[in-house]
């Protein structure tokens, strides 16, 4: 299904049967991902809830517009609103993995009141640091050279191949391919821009406006994953009502590593609602 935010064709999918008497919960994917990550995960959660797929712009279905100013922080935060206004939901409860997690947060600390919860996986509040946010730009700015010069199978495996993901290394040749062909399922341009509208180095540091946010939240991190279990270590002291989970023997992507255990976490904290 589509919806426009800012002239934008959108692409989102109830991931179960929709019930406008349930909670709902808009889940968004990490870079590189689509709504089609969570359609297994989606199937194991408490089922007293909605579930909703939404692709960010430039992923999936969603339009991937050459404008670049289509893709900032400010932009994907209106996208998210403009979906929950559509389905005219007074309270969500968003779920956020990587970069979907930032999102989830920016829309957070911006539209504290129409959340009733927010789970982040494997997300971060931006970069304090003014020298470090310079050169994530940079990097960021040479990966999206790298995608519109050597196109999207080069990309993927550069991508694949980072430290961050070293974990999945594990997985099987034939779990590793699907992986791969999903990512190639977008464009050159819509990952490109997103990287230059809203990579971790573009986005504001958010982690002093916490205190507008008062649901309860979790935070869920693999124990391989050292860098991002300390950020949301730091996340957990500044959150009002944050609890953390560290997913053990995962990495950055727990719900793909450790599936069992990351829903399990999170139907824990679905059972408050």
């Amino acid at each position: 299904m589509k919806f426009k935010s800012d002239s934008v064709n959108i692409n989102f999918e109830y991931l179960n049967s929709f019930d406008r008497k349930k909670k709902s919960v808009i889940m968004v994917h990490g870079f590189t991902g689509s709504l089609e990550n969570w359609r297994e995960i989606s199937t194991q959660l408490n089922n007293k809830f909605n579930y909703i797929g939404i692709d960010l712009i430039g992923h999936g279905k969603s339009d991937s517009p050459v404008v670049e100013n289509k893709y900032t922080q400010q932009s994907v935060v209106m996208t998210i609103d403009d979906l929950i206004n559509y389905l005219s939901i007074e309270q969500a409860i968003l779920l956020g993995y990587s970069m979907g997690g930032r999102a989830a947060l920016c829309y957070a600390v911006e539209h504290p009141n129409k959340l009733s919860g927010l789970i982040l996986e494997s997300s971060s509040a931006g970069i304090a640091n003014a020298k470090s946010r310079k050169q994530r730009i940079k990097d960021d700015e040479e990966l999206a050279k790298l995608i519109e010069t050597e196109g999207m199978g080069k990309f993927v495996e550069v991508w694949m191949d980072k430290q961050i993901f070293n974990t999945q290394r594990r997985f099987s040749n034939e779990k590793l391919n699907i992986l791969k062909k999903k990512k190639l399922l977008n464009t050159t341009t819509g990952l490109a821009n997103s990287l230059r509208g809203f990579g971790t180095g573009k986005m504001s540091n958010i982690s002093m406006l916490f205190n507008s946010i008062q649901c309860p939240v979790l935070l869920v991190t693999g124990s391989l994953d050292t860098k991002f279990t300390g950020l949301n270590k730091q996340l957990k002291q500044k959150l009002k009502k944050a609890r953390h989970k560290i997913i053990l023997n995962a990495g950055h992507n727990t719900h793909l590593e450790e599936t069992k255990k990351f829903v399990k976490a999170v139907n824990e904290f679905l059972h408050k609602f």
